[in-house]
């Protein structure tokens, strides 16, 4: 299985996860051109997708969606609610609504030969989810937009061969940042975004000797910077109630504009 970020932050997030036989993206907030350059670079087209599974309706995680979806008929799947809310929107123009496949959380499907696992996640959007992918032996997930985690989010994270999760602002610099109030309460809040601290605390939890890559994804422009999410998220793993020290694990950060390493389970 392969895992990799074309684009995580709040400007647009599309992440491919896939086997030998089978490509998926989580997500498709950027431009389509974005998206197929990415592909390239791992040596696959758009063409030879199999579908797009979307977390929510956020315009940062499905703006480039209408046209990969006219382009290459792919289909997507996302919750209900989220479908509901996408099929109203104008920005993505128009594609085959037949495309629009509606799943459930805690409801796993399949695409190819992959077993694909939405859970819930609490964010503020209609019906959101994260994913837990699985091919074989090996498990990846995709979990970001978390205003908060709890013991469900917790077992659903658990068992992993890696992750992109996601550490999305150093609180201190959000409290002190140029946001309004009521967007910093937002963010903060419990249908908001997870911060470094938090990130680093759930990671406490889903530690274990098969975990072989994190990715720290969705970082803030404004309110966060890479080498700051990873030390923190470090040195919540070194403080710790694991068994685990912080240089045991590979801890890599997803760019805003860039491909993230190409994890490989």
């Amino acid at each position: 299985m392969r895992l990799v970020s074309i684009a995580s932050g709040s400007s647009g997030n599309c992440t491919y996860v896939g086997s030998e036989r089978t490509h998926i993206l989580v997500d498709a907030g950027v431009s389509n051109r974005r998206i197929e350059q990415g592909l390239n670079e791992i040596g696959l087209k758009g063409s030879e997708l199999d579908g797009i599974i979307l977390t929510h309706e956020h315009s940062d995680h499905v703006k480039g969606l209408g046209v990969l979806a006219r382009r290459h008929h792919l289909r997507i799947y996302g919750t209900q609610e989220t479908l509901k809310e996408m099929s109203g929107r104008k920005d993505l123009g128009e594609y085959p609504q037949e495309l629009l496949t509606p799943i459930l959380p805690d409801v796993e499907f399949r695409i190819g030969d992959l077993a694909i696992q939405p859970f819930s996640i609490d964010h503020d959007a209609a019906n959101p989810v994260a994913y837990r992918v699985q091919n074989g032996t090996r498990t990846v997930a995709v979990a970001t937009d978390m205003g908060h985690y709890d013991s469900y989010i917790i077992d659903h994270l658990r068992g992993l061969d890696a992750v992109l999760l996601e550490s999305n602002h150093d609180v201190h610099m959000l409290e002190v940042g140029p946001y309004p109030y009521y967007l910093k309460q937002r963010i903060m809040g419990d249908h908001g975004h997870l911060s470094n601290e938090s990130a680093g605390r759930l990671l406490n939890h889903i530690l274990h000797d098969g975990l072989k890559q994190i990715l720290l994804g969705h970082l803030s422009r404004e309110n966060n910077y890479a080498e700051l999410a990873r030390e923190t998220v470090r040195l919540e793993i070194e403080q710790g109630e694991n068994p685990y020290h912080a240089n045991e694990f590979p801890v890599e950060v997803a760019g805003r504009d860039a491909m993230s390493m190409v994890i490989q389970v």
